[in-house]
């Protein structure tokens, strides 16, 4: 898969990520790129260690699952060190 085609996948699979995920969470879009694109890389590094499972194919309903649960790992991890901090 090439640089573009990543940072698109990356991309929507932030937005669907924030879109499942209930609550408020900071960052427009580029920060739904970044935690997406992070999220696709963890989601894909832990398919291919755990199952063994190849990500070349963009189109591939596996790619897209992984992309997307990583990017929900990452967006609840950020949601637990970016807690919003009353002062109250």
């Amino acid at each position: 898969m090439g640089f573009f085609a990543f940072l698109i996948l990356g991309l929507i699979a932030g937005a669907i990520a924030k879109a499942i995920l209930p609550g408020e969470q900071g960052g427009g879009c580029f920060a739904t790129l970044l935690l997406g694109v992070v999220g696709a890389m963890l989601g894909g590094m832990l398919g291919s260690f755990l199952f063994g499972a190849p990500l070349e194919e963009f189109w591939s309903l596996q790619t897209w699952a992984l992309a997307i649960g990583g990017a929900i790992l990452v967006l609840l991890i950020w949601g637990l060190f970016s807690g919003r901090k009353k002062a109250e």
